[in-house]
C-alpha cells in the first residue's frame, strides 16, 4: 500500500490499509487515520492529525506552515475529520498563535481542484469548495455550506450553516444561514431554498426562513427590531432561531 518511492518520516503515524501513491511525502507529527488514500505527488506535514476514509489526490499540499507573515515557525497544527475529499492542487495550512493555534476541517467535506483553506479556519461537515474558492485566515464556515467556484472569503469572516455563496462572491462581512450571496462585495439575493429542500426541511421551516430573510433585508428594520419581530417564529422553528443567533454574534456585520 506504500509506494516505495513515498517518504514517511520515523515519526509519522499511518492507520490500517492507508494507501500512500509515488513520490507523496509524509512528514514528522502527522497522523493519518485508517482506510486513507493519498495519492501520488502529494504532501503533508504536521503537526497534523487527519481521521479516517480521507482520499487526498495529486499535488495537494495540506499541513503545509501558514502564509501569514507573523508567523514564526511555532508548533501550530492540523485536525481533519473523516470522509473528506481533497481534490488536486488544494493547499490546506497550519494555524498560528494569534488564534487557537490550530486549523480545524470536519467531516465529509469536498474540495475541489485548487481550492485554499487559511491559518486558523474552521470548517464545518458536508461544505462543498468549488473550483478556486478560497477562505483567508480566521474565516468560520458551518456545515452544510457551499462556496461556489472563484468565491473569496475575507479574513475573520464567518459563513453561517446552509448558506450559499455564489460564483465570484467576495465575501467582506458575515453570511447568515440559509442565505445565498452574489456580487462583488457580496449581497444576500435569497434564500438557498434548493438546498434547504434537499436535507429534509418542511416547507412551514422554509417558509419561516424565507420570512426571517424578509425581515432582515427587506423591511429597513434595525437588527434588534428586526429580531425582535422575529420572536414568534423563533419559538416554532430552529432554522429561523439558528438566524438569529448568528446575526446576534456578528462581530463583523452581516451581508447587506
Amino acid at each position: 500500500m506504500i509506494h516505495p518511492t513515498a517518504i514517511i518520516e520515523p515519526g509519522a503515524t499511518l492507520g490500517s490499509n492507508v494507501s500512500v501513491g509515488p513520490y507523496s511525502y509524509i512528514g514528522n507529527d502527522v497522523v493519518i487515520g485508517d482506510n486513507c488514500i493519498i495519492e501520488s505527488h502529494v504532501v503533508v506535514k504536521g503537526p497534523s492529525t487527519i481521521g479516517s476514509g480521507n482520499h487526498i489526490f495529486q499535488f495537494a499540499s495540506v499541513g503545509e506552515a501558514c502564509q501569514d507573515k507573523k508567523y514564526n515557525n511555532e508548533p501550530t497544527s492540523l485536525t481533519i475529520g473523516d470522509n473528506n475529499i481533497i481534490r488536486e492542487c488544494v493547499t490546506i495550512h497550519r494555524g498560528t498563535i494569534q488564534d487557537q493555534g490550530v486549523t480545524i476541517i470536519g467531516s465529509n467535506n469536498l474540495f475541489m481542484a485548487y481550492t485554499h483553506v487559511a491559518h486558523d479556519a474552521v470548517i464545518g461537515d458536508n461544505v462543498i469548495f468549488a473550483n478556486n474558492a478560497s477562505v483567508a485566515g480566521h474565516v468560520h464556515i458551518g456545515d452544510w455550506v457551499i462556496l461556489a467556484g472563484n468565491s473569496g472569503i475575507h479574513q475573520f469572516c464567518k459563513v453561517g450553516a446552509h448558506a450559499f455563496v455564489g460564483m465570484y462572491s467576495a465575501i467582506n462581512k458575515d453570511v447568515p444561514p440559509f442565505v445565498t450571496t452574489i456580487g462583488i462585495p457580496a449581497g444576500p439575493v435569497a434564500i438557498n431554498t434548493e438546498g434547504m429542500k434537499r436535507r429534509g426541511f418542511q416547507s412551514d421551516e422554509i417558509m419561516a426562513v424565507r420570512r426571517a430573510y424578509k425581515v432582515f433585508y427587506r423591511k429597513s428594520l434595525g437588527v434588534d427590531e428586526a429580531i425582535e419581530s422575529l420572536s414568534e417564529d423563533a419559538q416554532k422553528y430552529p432554522a429561523v432561531q439558528l438566524m438569529i443567533d448568528f446575526v446576534k454574534r456578528s462581530e463583523r456585520g452581516i451581508v447587506r
